[in-house]
């Protein structure tokens, strides 16, 4: 049975009239971004970025949500242990076969035997803290697998392989080509989470590059990639590795990096889109005092420019007094360590069809602390929040096959589906 979350948790409730607009405008601060492109654009060429023709709107547009809303009093839920692996970090579905990324630098595929090994990165890469392999994706088609990772120097890359055909396909380390490099001044906050949103384009996220506290004061820093969510189009343009999409929204370079999509995050640990409404949800690990879950609806423009305000603020709570964030966007629920927890994990929203009773609640987890929780939106809007498992610990990611369902990882080795009890 679902049980509210501890009292000392806040929930950050904000009417929409509220709520700062993402791209307003103001003195100081991350910059306002650019007006958006139409449906169908060239992009501005500006330094290191190449001009190219870009739709804009979902290659698939999302399916309509279901007319009844989760009911968190409701939901009954078991795990079932699908495999154990060595520090599993990602799982991912590609055509309906499961692939799941071990923190080590293997990427396995369960095809209903043993895993079967697609990919070994372990002369890359090195699990240390918080390096290693941190982020798997497919191509929308399938054809193309990228691995997010620290390499041997602890810096992040984005390499790109191409993937065989079928269940059995494999990705051919010949075809090894590096689409993303970015130097990493600590050991800590690389982030690293990778997907392809419903728009088909590549998003990616990175900490703040570490230490404590943004020394450096990266996160609102409109220069580095650093402490952002960054947009790209993995493939080619001309001598470029990758190409700005159109309509991001610095686009032409002038007022931030071509490849930010929102700025002011300290290390998100897992983001997704809802698949049915296109809504970005962020897990945003604090640093000794709150940790965060952000939402932007589709609506509000799925983080298009989003400022959320690191380190001008850890949470709601005003932070690096000498950094300003006039556009902060307030997260829509956090919780305080001293409530229990230490480091969130994001999640994903939940849009199977074996729990009905859950369907369109937002499930995450905290690294420090066992269970699954859930929250409820509407129109951007939190509406409940619950634990809804207490069970597994150490949860470092969560997953969704093709119909929908989900998956949550435990650092500890343990891979679970969540099936109605």
């Amino acid at each position: 049975m679902a049980r509210t979350l501890p009292l000392g948790a806040v929930l950050v409730v904000l009417a929409a009239a509220c709520r700062s607009d993402a791209t307003a405008s103001g003195d100081t601060g991350f910059p306002t971004p650019s007006t958006a492109a139409s449906s169908v654009v060239s992009a501005p060429t500006s330094p290191g970025v190449a001009a190219t023709t870009v739709p804009t709107t979902p290659t698939t547009p999302p399916a309509a949500p279901p007319a009844e809303g989760p009911n968190l009093a409701e939901v009954r839920l078991e795990l079932a242990e699908i495999g154990t692996f060595d520090e599993p970090v990602a799982l991912v579905d590609r055509g309906g076969t499961l692939y799941v990324a071990e923190k080590g630098g293997r990427i396995l595929a369960l095809t209903g035997g043993d895993p079967l090994e697609v990919l070994d990165m372990t002369d890359l890469t090195e699990s240390a803290g918080e390096r290693g392999l941190l982020g798997l994706a497919f191509s929308p088609d399938g054809t193309l697998l990228y691995a997010s990772y620290t390499n041997n120097d602890g810096d992040s890359r984005v390499d790109e392989y191409a993937m065989g055909t079928g269940p059995e396909g494999t990705a051919d380390p010949a075809t090894r080509r590096e689409v993303l490099a970015l130097d990493q001044p600590y050991g800590n906050h690389n982030g690293g989470h990778i997907l392809f949103g419903p728009d088909g384009l590549l998003y990616l996220g990175y900490g703040d590059g570490g230490s404590a506290g943004d020394p450096e004061r990266r996160g609102l820093d409109p220069r580095t990639l650093l402490g952002k969510l960054l947009r790209i189009d993995p493939r080619p343009s001309g001598d470029r590795p990758y190409t700005i999409p159109a309509d991001n929204p610095f686009a032409d370079g002038v007022a931030a990096l071509p490849e930010i999509w929102s700025a002011g995050l300290r290390n998100p640990w897992r983001f997704s889109f809802d698949p049915a409404t296109g809504d970005l949800w962020i897990g945003d690990v604090g640093q000794n005092a709150v940790e965060e879950i952000d939402l932007v609806t589709a609506a509000q423009g799925a983080g298009r420019g989003t400022d959320f305000g690191w380190s001008a603020f850890e949470g709601t709570d005003r932070y690096n007094e000498d950094q300003e964030s006039p556009n902060h966007w307030p997260p829509i629920f956090e919780y305080r360590h001293e409530d229990g927890g230490c480091s969130v994990t994001g999640g994903v929203v939940y849009r199977g069809e074996a729990i009905p009773a859950l369907r369109g609640a937002f499930l995450f987890g905290d690294y420090c602390a066992r269970g699954i929780n859930a929250l409820v939106a509407d129109n951007g809007q939190l509406v409940d929040a619950a634990t809804i498992s207490e069970e597994p610990g150490q949860i470092v990611s969560f997953g969704t096959d093709a119909t929908g369902e989900v998956y949550v990882l435990s650092i500890g080795g343990s891979v679970f589906r969540l099936d109605p009890a």
